[in-house]
């Protein structure tokens, strides 16, 4: 995905860029804080500069589905301001994290008169949407091999591995793990010992090393 701060740079000029910097604010999160609450009024565009964070929704029972993972330097929590609309999920940090912000009422100024600033959040609205419309058909089809896989598919594309080469760059709880792939973390713990036997990853406390990263794409492909 490419929404990051620096390309909505890009179609910003000179003076734009000014105001910008000019109500930029820096906040420090430490581990597991809530950044914004679902049911809340979206007052700032978000833009994370270093750590992790997840979006995610409570649903029936208690349970909790992770949304989306946000990466430096991606930003996030806009779609609601432009809906009119309060937050309908959570965000919150999977790590100690620094994140910007910027108050949407001046982001919506600049598109007023900036066209290019304009088409830029249709497209990245746009491409979200369809991300969406891709996860659902996984979370709601696949069966529980290809949806673990997918998400620790989705944890390597948007962290990469550690000097390594094999240990993904984030140490993520198993409910957390569960919850980005509809399951329940019972299942999540017995999916993840089944990719262990077939020497398909590694585990060692919350670090998973994938060692056939070949096979783990092919179940998370067909599901």
């Amino acid at each position: 995905m490419s929404e990051d701060l620096s390309e909505i740079w890009t179609v910003l000029d000179n003076a734009e860029k000014r105001r910008i910097i000019d109500n930029f604010q820096v906040h420090t999160y430490k581990k597991n804080q809530i950044v914004y609450c679902e049911g809340e009024e979206p007052e700032f565009i978000w833009c994370l500069l270093k750590g992790k964070v997840k979006k995610y929704k409570d649903g029936i029972g208690g349970r909790v589905q992770i949304l989306r993972l946000i990466r430096p330097v991606q930003y996030f929590g806009y779609r609601a301001f432009f809906a009119r609309e309060r937050y309908v999920s959570s965000s919150a940090t999977l790590e100690e994290s620094v994140i910007g912000s910027v108050p949407m009422k001046l982001v919506e100024e600049m598109i007023q008169s900036n066209n290019r600033l304009a088409m830029f959040f249709i497209h990245e609205l746009s491409r979200n949407l369809g991300t969406s419309d891709s996860r659902i058909v996984s979370l709601t089809q696949k069966h529980i091999r290809g949806r673990l896989a997918e998400a620790l598919c989705v944890l390597l594309d948007n962290y990469g591995f550690e000097e390594d080469g094999t240990t993904l760059r984030i140490y993520m709880a198993r409910e957390d793990l569960a919850n980005l792939s509809n399951m329940t973390t019972s299942n999540a713990i017995r999916t993840l010992s089944c990719f262990v036997a077939e020497k398909i990853i590694v585990v060692d406390g919350r670090r998973i090393k994938i060692i056939n990263e070949n096979a783990l794409r092919k179940i998370s492909k067909f599901g």
